[in-house]
Parts: structure tokens; sequence; C-alpha cells
């Protein structure tokens, strides 16, 4: 038992000093952001906020759907089949989301006031892929608790079972030795 508690001791020692060095790197990296006189880490930020119109029509529309597939995705968290779907068809629609910016590239004019719509496909990501992306994260962190919770059912399960079987082994035990 000591053996255990030591190895799990020195596997959180270990973790920490992961954490601590990933948590360092960030500030340097954070820090070099607004050093010398370069733009902070908001100011791209802001500026793309305040370049796109956002009260345009297909984009209003595209929040919306966005906002739908969310609670989608809430309303169905007890329906695994459901959200199966609803993953893979998220996934699906992010991979296609180059050859979607490619299009949209060539037909901005029919639907935007802008092109938004770069070679690089940096908007479509942010306004696309990024939401869908974390919808698809609450899907799988949503899986990942609904199977944690059917091992421990399953294992409470086996436990009442075994503990069953050893009662009536026990029992049976005592009546053979009585005869």
């Amino acid at each position: 038992m000591d053996a255990i508690a030591s190895a799990t001791a020195a596997h959180m020692d270990q973790m920490a000093t992961i954490v601590e060095g990933v948590t360092e790197e960030l500030r340097k990296q954070w820090g070099s952001f607004s050093a010398g006189g370069s733009e902070g880490f908001w100011d791209p930020i802001l500026r793309f906020v305040h370049a796109v119109d956002w009260t345009e029509p297909w984009l209003i529309g595209l929040m919306v759907f966005h906002i739908a597939v969310l609670v989608l995705a809430v309303l169905t968290r007890k329906q695994g089949n459901v959200q199966a779907g609803i993953f893979f068809s998220v996934l699906i629609s992010i991979y296609m989301a180059e050859r979607l910016n490619s299009f949209l590239q060539h037909h901005w004019q029919r639907f935007a006031s802008q092109p938004y719509f770069d070679a690089h496909g940096v908007f479509l990501s942010t306004v696309w892929s990024g939401p869908l992306l974390l919808v698809s994260t609450l899907i799988l962190v949503n899986s990942l608790f609904a199977m944690v919770s059917l091992m421990v059912k399953w294992k409470r399960a086996e436990l009442k079972h075994r503990a069953r079987t050893v009662a009536r082994g026990d029992s049976n035990k005592k009546t053979d030795k009585t005869e």
C-alpha cells in the first residue's frame, strides 16, 4: 500500500512540474505580446471584431445556426445515438470548411458586403469551425462523463454479484458440513 501511495505522490509531483513549466512558458509568451512596443494580445482580436459587420443577415443566420446546434446538443445529452449523429455531422462540416471557404471566396458578392473569405480561411475558421469545435468538445466531454458513469454502475453491479455469490457459497458450505 505504501508503494502505491509513493508512486501516486511521485506521479502527482511530476504532473505538477509539467503544469508549472507549461504555465511559465505561457506567461513568457503572453508577456512578449505586450513587450517592446508591439501590439497586445487583445488588439488583433478587437480589430477582427470591429472589422466584421455583425448585422449582416447571413452572419446572424450563422449565429442562430450555432446556437441551435448547441441547444440541440444540450437537449439531447442523454441520448447517445443522437449525440453521435450530431458529433459526426459537426466533424464532417468542420472537415468540409476548406472547400466551403473556397466556394464562398468566389461567391461572396452574392451575400456579403465585404470579402471576408481569405485564402488561409481564417475568417471561416473563426465563425464556422471554432463554434462547431466547441460543440463537438461539449459532446465529447458529455460522452466521457456518460462512459465513466456507466463504468461505475457496471463495477457496482459486479461487486454486488460477487458479494451474493460469496454469500451463497458460504451458506452452501455450512449446509454441506452439517450433513
